[in-house]
């Protein structure tokens, strides 16, 4: 009979009573119980790891420099400084061509320019100078072609002040240097766009009437002054 009131007693008590036969089953199980819930409750992500900056973020601030020749070799350095001796990055130092903030720092002649870029149509060579705004720096430009704008209004501004880098086709240029409007001796780099292709998947020099004005152009002095070695060609 008293097992029977015990049976009874325990199965009256309330549920979660700390004196029950599961709460006592073994040393302090009810703390267990509590240490595991505290262990299972979920962890903020944010205090998990800290929010990392994108390098995309940290370019949107910056501005666009122009680059340097140290710019490249200090990336070269940087690369290959775990797999070069100290004699073979001292190698590293290559001529990067052109020196543009010397070069432009010094000219001063007008009715000429430095750098020439030779584009097979107005609308590229508008493309061509919006993409060069970090190289350009505070160079002034000319654009170079018909499309809009007279041979005299571009003879005037290249009479009025120093130009650094001019961008445009091969037609309207040799006009100029025919005029007497622009003149190449000072010039120091001929650029071809030679690569872009337009909508017809025409290269510059695939267009015949382009590539007939650019040989008249390389006649109008351009070839006499890569053979003294003061000029020199690039394509791009």
């Amino acid at each position: 009979m008293a097992d029977d009131l015990g049976d009874e007693w325990w199965e009256n008590q309330p549920t979660g009573a700390g004196s029950s036969p599961e709460a006592s089953d073994g040393e302090g199980g009810g703390r267990d119980t509590e240490v595991m819930q505290q262990e299972t409750v979920p962890i903020p992500a944010s205090s998990k790891k800290t929010k990392q900056k994108k390098i995309t973020d940290v370019l949107a601030k910056s501005e666009p420099k122009p680059g340097v020749p140290e710019d490249l070799q200090k990336l070269m350095k940087d690369y290959y400084s775990s797999s070069r001796s100290v004699i073979e990055l001292e190698e590293l130092n290559l001529p990067v061509c052109p020196k543009w903030v010397k070069l432009r720092r010094n000219h001063t002649e007008k009715k000429s320019v430095l750098m020439l870029i030779i584009c097979s149509s107005a609308i590229r060579a508008l493309e061509l100078i919006r993409s060069m705004t970090a190289f350009r720096g505070d160079s002034k430009v000319i654009k170079l072609f018909a499309k809009h704008i007279k041979v005299q209004e571009q003879v005037e501004l290249l009479e009025k002040r120093v130009v650094h880098l001019g961008v445009g086709t091969p037609g309207r240029i040799k006009e100029l240097v025919k005029q007497g409007g622009l003149n190449l001796n000072p010039l120091k780099f001929l650029v071809f766009d030679w690569n872009w292709r337009d909508q017809k998947l025409r290269r510059m020099m695939d267009i015949p009437e382009i590539r007939k004005e650019v040989f008249e152009l390389l006649e109008m002095g351009v070839l006499s002054l890569c053979k003294s070695e003061s000029l020199k060609l690039g394509l791009f």
